[in-house]
């Protein structure tokens, strides 16, 4: 068995890992470790210029780029990796972010307890980063993940860090490509003890330092939440598109739906942040002829139905608005072509050819 360089968190051989990359990180961490006066110096000056914090940010798309923005306008010093290289460039350029070639090269920039914190697709990508971070860290550093990931992972990803002495917090980031500029809306869940290391970085991303931020349970409550939290929006949207589909049909009164949308948005009780979007975005198109009628669905909306299912809770307005983003997506209409079919057989219905107007 080989042990980092604190002796703890035991590294098991495994074909998979980069003993190479190992042997200089190590290497790496021990100069770090003997120039331990001067790692503390470079905290003190960070405290002298302001500086919160120092962490990582793993995943630099465009929810991980523009959050690494703002931890670095707020006064956090992000080191930051990503796959394709040019974005660290750029953020290195623009923001003043620390760059890292790779995930053992951001564990060498950070001095324990280390917060990394990743923004990667749910699923294989995630697992995979946490895979390769573990044997790297020592007892006490933080893995947080901000991606949407099911709950369920979490909680086993929360274990297994926790086999290895490594904090792990989940949280559930909403806020989109407006986050940089409005803040995020932050669900989180872990520790208490893993939290507070993290709180610093959780007041620069919200909207301000004593709100849109939570710390809402333990491991997997912060992506539970954010899974529910989807599985709402796909209520409300369809809510809102089936409405203006209705109004839009009413030829007679030649409605104006930008009208309509703006004049909603004020003291209306339905107004909200997605009516100023779609009155926004009808402002400038209403006919919406350049966009195909194709809705993508995520796996929060699918997991929030079978969570439903689970529990025996009622949820029929989350669960047809997943539907219907199906239907959407069906190109081929089989279900409609067997219907027709049926129709014709036992009424003698006719039946539309394909092509047919």
């Amino acid at each position: 068995m080989l042990s980092n360089i604190n002796g703890q968190c035991p590294l098991p051989y495994h074909k998979a890992y980069n003993y190479k990359e190992w042997i200089k990180d190590l290497f790496r961490r021990w100069r770090y470790k003997k120039h331990s006066g001067q790692a503390a110096g470079s905290s003190k000056r960070r405290k002298e210029k302001g500086i919160a914090m120092r962490m990582a940010m793993v995943g630099l798309g465009k929810m991980g780029g523009n959050m690494a923005r703002r931890l670095c306008r707020g006064g956090i010093e992000v080191v930051g990796y990503n796959r394709s290289p040019e974005i660290v460039t750029t953020l290195a350029e623009e923001e003043g972010l620390i760059p890292a070639a790779s995930l053992s090269e951001i564990v060498g920039e950070l001095s324990s307890p280390r917060v990394i914190w990743m923004m990667l697709p749910a699923g294989e990508a995630t697992e995979h980063a946490v895979r390769e971070l573990l044997p790297m860290l020592v007892r006490g550093d933080i893995i947080v993940d901000g991606g949407n990931s099911n709950y369920h992972e979490s909680v086993r990803r929360g274990n297994l860090c926790a086999e290895h002495g490594i904090g792990f917090m989940d949280a559930g980031t909403s806020g989109g490509v407006w986050g940089l500029a409005n803040g995020y809306c932050l669900m989180v869940g872990g520790a208490s003890e893993v939290v507070a290391e993290v709180i610093p970085a959780l007041k620069v991303l919200a909207p301000a330092p004593d709100r849109g931020w939570a710390h809402v349970g333990p491991v997997g409550a912060g992506h539970f939440t954010k899974m529910i939290h989807n599985g709402i929006e796909y209520g409300m949207m369809q809510a809102f598109a089936e409405g203006f589909a209705l109004l839009r049909g009413k030829k007679e009164f030649n409605l104006d739906l930008a009208q309509i949308a703006e004049l909603w948005r004020h003291s209306s009780v339905v107004r909200s942040w997605l009516l100023d979007l779609s009155a926004e975005a009808l402002k400038h198109d209403q006919k919406l002829e350049d966009v195909a009628p194709y809705v993508a669905d995520s796996g929060e909306g699918r997991w929030t139905v079978e969570e439903s299912i689970a529990q025996g809770v009622p949820t029929p307005v989350l669960t047809l608005a997943l539907q219907m983003r199906f239907t959407s997506q069906d190109k081929e209409g089989y279900p409609y072509r067997l219907l027709s079919m049926m129709r014709n057989a036992f009424g003698g219905h006719a039946v539309k050819k394909s092509g047919e107007h």
